[in-house]
């Protein structure tokens, strides 16, 4: 098994404000025509569980097992599906290069946001299509982060991607996986599959404040902050001249951002 990348993200509150507003019908639009009540499901990073708790609703009384690499990403999980009553939910520690399931376990696996902070995203998809019954879905959602595109076009948030993408690549991940969703289906020989793309776009005041404002706050106050000053990549300056670019970009009328996504839905033989 490859070793694990280290998650770039973290789980500061910054982090999972962000994390709490996805739901299947924001973040899985492109699997929900494929689901029906009954079917087994597996979550594979199941952070702060809203993506969860909207998939095992559409697949209820099918079984549904959230995965997390830690007991602590899993508690995040677990206090999500409590609060949406989704009490029968499976919760599990897991790598997801080397899943803990026997071969054929699920009708449907899905990973949101995964594989862009794994080490080996060919291997992790091999085993997303093991575990997945024949004639059931892999569906898998990815950011590309150079794909992003804002106005205004601010020095500071230029800075910041150049930043972010450096971190999250010295952590062993890929910021623009989105582009690279199909290479890596390819090269695990994955041939039954369909390739599309999504955006999130936030342009209204609340919408700007909650996206820019957020960043402003993961910048100066998460994981990636810490990393930026210890490993040099960045400097205190730099932090504080992000974080006040997000802030005038959210106050901004005219302020508008594009966040691009690449997905994947893999048909199993």
């Amino acid at each position: 098994m490859p070793d694990s990348a280290i998650y770039t993200h973290g789980h500061a509150e910054s982090v999972l404000r962000s994390h709490r507003t996805r739901t299947a019908e924001n973040s899985a639009a492109y699997l929900l025509p494929h689901l029906r009540a009954g079917q087994s499901l597996l979550d594979i990073g199941s952070g702060p569980g809203t993506i969860t708790a909207d998939l095992a609703r559409r697949v209820a009384p099918g079984p549904v097992t959230a995965v997390e690499v830690t007991e602590a990403a899993l508690a995040v999980t677990r206090a999500e599906l409590e609060r949406r009553g989704c009490t029968s939910a499976r919760l599990v520690t897991g790598d997801i290069h080397d899943l803990p399931f026997p071969s054929g376990s699920f009708d449907v696996v899905h990973a949101h946001q995964v594989l862009q902070h794994v080490a080996d995203p060919v291997t992790a998809l091999r085993e997303t299509v093991r575990v997945c019954r024949p004639g059931g879905v892999v569906a898998v959602r990815d950011g590309d982060y150079s794909g992003f595109t804002w106005y205004p076009e601010l020095p500071g948030l230029d800075r910041w991607l150049e930043l972010y993408q450096a971190a999250a690549r010295a952590n062993g991940g890929e910021p623009n996986a989105g582009r690279r969703l199909l290479a890596w289906a390819h090269a695990a020989g994955i041939t039954d599959v369909s390739a599309t793309a999504s955006t999130w776009c936030y342009a209204d005041p609340a919408a700007r404040e909650a996206w820019g404002g957020m960043w402003a706050d993961r910048i100066a106050g998460s994981a990636i902050t810490g990393q930026l000053l210890t490993s040099g990549l960045g400097t205190q300056e730099d932090i504080d001249a992000i974080a006040a670019a997000w802030r005038a970009w959210a106050a901004d009328p005219d302020g508008w951002i594009s966040v691009l996504h690449g997905e994947l839905l893999i048909r199993v033989p």
